[in-house]
């Protein structure tokens, strides 16, 4: 499993350069549409039926104020809005590279 060597905030940009030596650059507000987050995307009951979550699109504006690396496997990043409870494994980072 590929593992951030390097995360850098620059400009509107979360860059990671990774340990297999690629790089990716993504826009802070693509990272906060995208939180994994129960608050933002919801939970699935039994039935496949989605609980709660938000149907905010537009997260304009909004920036990477800090990140934490959570065991070897996800960042948690720290938006300007509050937003913090999404963990984003690295597979869904690099996944995330097609989208920027």
């Amino acid at each position: 499993m590929t593992a951030p060597e390097l995360i850098q905030a620059i400009g509107a940009e979360i860059a990671i350069r990774w340990d297999d030596g690629s790089e990716s650059y993504h826009p802070m507000e693509l990272l906060r549409a995208n939180s994994p987050s129960a608050e933002n995307k919801g939970e699935s009951d039994l039935l496949g039926n989605r609980i709660g979550g938000s149907d905010r699109t537009d997260f304009t504006g909004v920036r990477v104020t800090g990140w934490e690396i959570i065991g070897g496997y996800a960042v948690q990043f720290t938006f300007s809005d509050g937003h913090n409870t999404g963990l984003f494994s690295y597979e869904l980072l690099k996944e995330l590279d097609l989208i920027s």
